[in-house]
């Protein structure tokens, strides 16, 4: 059995700033969505395509910069409305009370299809298009964000045998070991999904389904940490057994399919 090693939060302390780690593993994530952003620009189709069609560095600074926001913004609204909806309804000014901890990856990736949707539309560009240039350089970033959970202690798993050789035990979780949900999530969604993803968009694709691909992978791979993950503690399991994750996955697994197989019945290529 594994004892948590309760790293402290604050990587370096610059005299009043602190600077912490899952500050940190946000620069992570930010850095090396530029770096993978650079590389799919030299990518087919995307480094031949011409016009209003043409991608350029400076298109990989905006959408990040927009996707930034609707992360932000739609990850606090997605929980606020996923995960506490009574709550927040009767208490509106705790919404913007984001110190206080609470986002939803689910309401996050709404918010970033939306800031997409504005992107694709200010430039002139195809939305799946778009969609499809951001995909494998996604996954990266979320593996970063699970590294900052568990650096963090935090979102842990759910009790395990004891007699799992990496059960860990977590403070604030009891004595019971638990499984480390947080680097299940990291490779799962993070490593094996961006190692699909980027192969499978290294030959050009229908326009449409290497980012409906991640829709499906994304959705697939969640949907199976969740098993591992501790549910919110005031939601519990829902219907089925299966955690408020587990149902919002479906949607993103059924209409991702339907995106991907409607995508290849299309003449045109990315």
């Amino acid at each position: 059995m594994l004892i948590h090693p309760q790293i402290d939060p604050v990587a370096l302390q610059l005299g009043p700033v602190a600077v912490h780690w899952y500050g940190l593993t946000y620069l992570a994530a930010f850095a090396l969505f530029m770096f993978l952003g650079s590389r799919r620009l030299r990518q087919e189709p995307f480094k031949t395509l011409t016009g209003r069609d043409a991608w350029t560095f400076k298109d990989v600074e905006d959408i990040l910069f927009l996707g930034v926001m609707g992360v932000v913004l739609g990850g606090r609204l997605g929980y606020c409305l996923f995960y506490k909806p009574g709550y927040y309804a009767a208490n509106p000014l705790e919404v913007f009370f984001v110190w206080q901890g609470g986002m939803s990856f689910h309401g996050g990736m709404l918010g970033v299809t939306a800031a997409m949707a504005w992107f694709a539309r200010s430039r002139g560009k195809s939305f799946l298009q778009v969609a499809d240039f951001v995909a494998p350089c996604v996954p990266t970033g979320l593996a970063a964000g699970r590294a900052g959970n568990f650096i963090n202690g935090e979102l842990w798993g759910r009790v395990a045998d004891p007699s799992l050789p990496w059960g860990m035990v977590f403070r604030g979780a009891g004595d019971a070991p638990r499984h480390p949900s947080q680097v299940y999530q990291f490779l799962l969604e993070g490593v094996l999904l961006f190692v699909l993803l980027w192969w499978y968009a290294s030959t050009p694709r229908k326009q449409g389904q290497v980012g409906s691909a991640f829709l499906v992978g994304y959705g697939v791979f969640r949907f199976i940490a969740e098993f591992f993950r501790e549910p919110d503690a005031h939601l519990g399991l829902l219907g089925l057994g299966m955690s408020m994750g587990q149902w919002l996955c479906i949607p993103m697994i059924v209409g991702g399919a339907l995106i991907w197989r409607w995508a290849g019945h299309r003449t045109a290529h990315m």
